[in-house]
């Protein structure tokens, strides 16, 4: 054959055999499959999704100055240790408006904790809204150092709270007084307080603090912030804030209790955590701080719930650990 057409016949092959291969991958993952199996971008279903469900630290609250559209301006303070003055900030919508109205939880509007990087120095104080939307409150420094300022509210109309923090640093002679130890003992003005059970890291675990006064039970703890008792939790590096809530009815006004109060706390990570008890005795609120680790090994769960049943050893188990019977 002339070699103009063998190589005429041979370019014709390849085309043919390109277009049998385009037409079988096609035939097995056509163009419409591959989209419908990515995922959409739907609204509401991104970043906020994937937060809500992982384990990173996005996903905790009081590691951020803004989330779940609203912001923390610069909060403004006096700068070094002894100065009075005024601390101040704003709470921004996505627009950049001063937010003005608020859905009271535990009694507040708004509440403000702060604490110094290493975990000493902790307040937690109610500060007054203006009509410009500026939160303040008298204030001053008795060390110096970083802090981490919180702020924990709910939006009117809003479904969940939100925990937005900023930093500010204080000019003076700096001593760090890092936790080093876990403590569950702490003494408060006449009081002494006792923390009782186990954190789990990855659940939920009860913690119950027992206040007593000279060897004494203390029974007459009066309800402070919608209890007889407020805890705050923070984990110990980062200061993320965790989701504590006391166990039990709101008490009525008046009324008194004592000598213990019981929290549910969720600690998301194994680790150290450093906590604040809140309790109010004649009219006067005292601090106890305490330090727990959370244990990897230790699975958090209910007391009242059955352990789950092992499989029988010659029982195969579920493929991947996935069943077509549970919603994910």
């Amino acid at each position: 054959m002339h070699p103009a057409a063998r190589l005429g016949l041979y370019g014709l092959g390849l085309v043919a055999a390109f277009g049998a291969a385009f037409l079988v991958a096609d035939a097995v993952a056509p163009e419409r499959v591959v989209e419908a199996q990515s995922p959409p971008d739907e609204p509401g279903h991104g970043h906020h999704a994937r937060a809500a469900g992982s384990a990173g630290p996005a996903a905790l609250p009081g590691l951020s100055l803004e989330a779940d559209g609203y912001r923390l301006s610069p909060v403004e303070a006096p700068d070094a240790v002894g100065a009075e003055g005024e601390l101040r900030f704003s709470v921004l919508d996505a627009a950049g408006e001063p937010v003005l109205e608020y859905t009271e939880e535990h009694e507040r509007d708004l509440h403000l904790i702060v604490v110094r990087e290493d975990g000493s120095e902790f307040r937690h104080v109610h500060p007054e809204l203006d009509a410009e939307g500026t939160w303040s409150i008298p204030w001053s420094w008795s060390a110096a150092g970083t802090y981490r300022v919180f702020a924990d509210f709910v939006p009117a109309g809003a479904e969940r709270g939100s925990t937005l923090t900023r930093t500010v640093s204080v000019a003076g002679d700096f001593e760090p007084a890092p936790a080093r130890d876990e403590a569950r003992s702490a003494r408060s003005g006449p009081y002494d307080v006792e923390l009782v059970g186990d954190l789990a890291a990855g659940g939920s675990s009860t913690l119950t603090v027992e206040v007593s006064r000279d060897g004494e039970a203390v029974t007459t703890m009066q309800p402070y912030l919608g209890a007889f008792g407020h805890l705050v939790a923070l984990r110990d590096g980062d200061l993320a804030y965790l989701h504590v809530h006391p166990e039990g009815a709101e008490p009525e006004p008046g009324a008194l209790s004592g000598p213990t109060v019981d929290f549910a706390v969720e600690a998301p990570t194994p680790g150290r955590y450093l906590l604040y008890f809140d309790f109010q005795v004649d009219g006067e609120v005292h601090t106890a701080s305490f330090v727990l680790s959370a244990d990897a090994g230790a699975a958090a769960h209910d007391p009242g719930e059955a352990p789950a049943e092992e499989a029988p050893a010659d029982e195969a188990p579920a493929e991947d650990g996935h069943d077509d019977d549970h919603g994910h």
